[in-house]
């Protein structure tokens, strides 16, 4: 008997994080939540970090996750933007592996062409493919962000049983094998 499996999709962001949760069973998927995180007007870094832990545990310890899926930092150009949200997807992954839940990460391209079929597709065309997918009137939020973190999630539904491509972790022990230069 197939159970019912129940997926937190994760955007990281520092100004906008977005989240989506869904289930699926029997290969039908149904939105639970969408919710974004706006921190735009935090006074520091490091109180936007703690707003990110405590928000992904409240959700977790509301909607028990059978698994998280994150979006991947991008390689871009600003490299204080990257090692920020680098941070903040990484406060994230430690409040998931805080309650032991295992997490996969899914580059922003495997996202987008998992979602739209495009993998250079824009956040709105995302969107309204996610609105159709889960047969929404309207999307619920204001910020782009939060259908991205619901994309994540939907993307690793479509994975689910699928062989790994993307970097998977079942707790520190694990994260650590596959990222042995982050070790020191």
């Amino acid at each position: 008997m197939q159970a019912e499996k129940i997926i937190l999709g994760i955007d990281p962001g520092t100004s906008v994080m977005g989240f989506g949760i869904i289930s699926v069973y029997k290969g039908k998927m149904k939105l639970i939540a969408i919710e974004e995180l706006v921190m735009k007007k935090e006074p520091n870094h490091e109180t936007k970090l703690k707003r990110i832990f405590d928000k992904t545990l409240a959700l977790i310890d509301e909607f028990h996750p059978d698994e998280v899926a994150l979006e991947a930092p991008f390689f871009g150009k600003n490299v204080q933007s990257m090692l920020k949200l680098g941070r903040a997807q990484g406060v994230a992954m430690a409040a998931s592996l805080h309650r032991e839940i295992p997490i996969t990460e899914y580059s922003p391209k495997k996202v987008k062409m998992a979602i739209t079929g495009n993998g250079n597709a824009s956040k709105e065309q995302v969107a309204g493919m996610l609105q159709n997918l889960l047969a929404m009137k309207e999307f619920p939020t204001k910020y782009l962000d939060a259908s991205d973190g619901l994309a994540v999630a939907v993307c690793h539904s479509f994975n689910l049983g699928k062989p790994e491509n993307d970097k998977n972790y079942t707790g520190w022990a694990s994260f650590l094998k596959q990222n042995p230069d982050r070790l020191k």
